[in-house]
């Protein structure tokens, strides 16, 4: 006989939707999500704080490895860290894009996208919005606590984050700045967290322009397993 869980469980009773209604939704979300688009330029209008706020909250409900949560979302606004992360992470695109620390491949990579070290964007964002991911709890005694799948836990929940940006109307990037060790000191996170994504946050410019991408079609993106034959006896 399985033993009791020792965690509670309550009743989860989800109302099912008829079928038109269901496909009604996933249509309506999927077209909302691909009109989303990553920008590098951004206006300077202020967005209410609750905006991030909800998009947090909407990151906070992702799913999670042993359900330990191991994400920490720091909300920048003021101007003056603001530009201390931009120019931290300048100095280490320079040496990325111009010190010659990308592989070639990667180079090969972003050149379509015209990305190099200037990230004026960094400031001009009203909001920066830095994910952490937590490698370790740490207890109310000071001992450490094991986090299981932390990337992949973090990383749900930034995609939960971007979606909720986009639903209300709001843009971002996924800026990753190699190495990012210096968002720990600015932001004052402990040696258990990593920095993970650089977010910064805002309405696009008027002005901003984005590459012609095309996604790839839905057949190139997913798979079926074809029936399965039983083995001859």
């Amino acid at each position: 006989m399985a033993a009791e869980p020792a965690h509670p469980f309550v009743p989860y009773r989800p109302g099912r939707l008829p079928q038109s209604e269901m496909i009604r939704r996933g249509r309506e979300f999927a077209a909302l999500l691909d009109q989303r688009r990553s920008v590098r330029a951004f206006s300077g209008d202020p967005v209410p704080r609750e905006c991030i706020d909800l998009a947090v909250h909407a990151a906070n409900t992702a799913p999670s490895g042993a359900h330990q949560q191991p994400w920490t979302f720091v909300v920048v606004g003021d101007a003056d860290t603001k530009k201390r992360i931009r120019e931290a992470a300048e100095a280490e695109e320079r040496v990325n894009y111009e010190g010659g620390r990308l592989p070639p491949d990667w180079r090969a990579a972003l050149a379509p996208l015209g990305t190099d070290s200037d990230k004026p964007y960094l400031e001009t964002a009203p909001w920066l919005v830095v994910c952490f991911a937590q490698k370790y709890g740490v207890r109310p005694d000071g001992t450490r606590r094991k986090h299981y799948y932390v990337n992949e836990s973090v990383g749900i929940a930034c995609g939960m984050f971007i979606t909720a940006l986009h639903t209300m109307g709001l843009s971002t990037l996924t800026h990753t700045p190699n190495p990012m060790a210096f968002l720990s000191g600015i932001c004052g996170r402990p040696p258990s967290e990593r920095p993970y994504i650089l977010f910064p946050v805002g309405y696009p410019a008027p002005d901003v322009r984005v590459p012609d991408l095309r996604r790839k079609p839905l057949e190139e993106a997913m798979a079926d397993v074809p029936p399965q034959r039983p083995e001859p006896t």
